[in-house]
């Protein structure tokens, strides 16, 4: 379980909406939040592989993984209009194809476009390094503009099991997990920039 802690922002000039601290917890292994008051009783929070509940001042929305069939706790039945455009068959990657044929100049922006889902990758890449630096014991403070935590310090280390090992001794199972210890700072700074062998580079991301 992890928890991503965003600080309130500055809405965009000309706005009327407040951005506050935003608080996501990401479950993750077959663990689930605790069902909030008014649960249907019996009702499975898993639907198609996952769920998302999003708590507001005045109800909780809920879906399925991806988004699918949200419903509000409170019973009440959600009024959208639908302002997108839709992905032809729900493929997105086929929506970037069909971006990549088009002429800039007239081509139609993808509803999964990098600007979105960049950082959104960015945040789940925070949560599997917040797993993978657990043995710190401490929260890690991210600074997005470099790229890097702030608050691991020079000395710190983590230890990674490299192997189970695992072996039957007389009926018993047996494990040796003989581990590795490496510095947390650059552990974290190759799993966020990964060194590429020879031969695999990638060109600069735009900013």
């Amino acid at each position: 379980m992890v928890t991503l802690t965003y600080p309130e922002r500055i809405a965009p000039k000309g706005s009327k909406i407040k951005y506050p601290e935003v608080k996501v917890t990401w479950y993750d292994g077959g663990l689930q939040p605790a069902k909030p008051a008014g649960w249907p009783a019996g009702k499975d929070m898993n639907n198609g592989g996952g769920a998302v509940l999003f708590h507001g001042s005045k109800d909780t929305l809920v879906c399925g993984c991806y988004g699918r069939d949200p419903w509000l706790l409170s019973g009440r039945v959600p009024v959208v209009p639908k302002t997108e455009r839709r992905v032809e068959g729900g493929k997105h990657e086929m929506d970037w194809v069909r971006a990549c044929k088009e002429s800039p100049e007239t081509r139609v922006k993808t509803k999964s476009d990098f600007s979105e889902s960049g950082p959104f990758n960015e945040m789940v890449v925070m949560g599997v390094l917040a797993v993978r630096l657990q043995g710190l014991n401490k929260e890690l403070e991210w600074n997005g503009e470099k790229m890097e935590f702030t608050n691991i310090g020079a000395e710190d280390s983590v230890r990674l099991t490299i192997s189970d090992n695992f072996t039957i001794v007389d009926g018993d199972p047996k494990f040796n997990r003989p581990n590795v210890k490496l510095n947390a700072k650059q552990f974290a700074a190759e799993m966020v920039r990964h060194t590429y062998r020879p031969g695999f580079t990638l060109p600069e991301m735009p900013v």
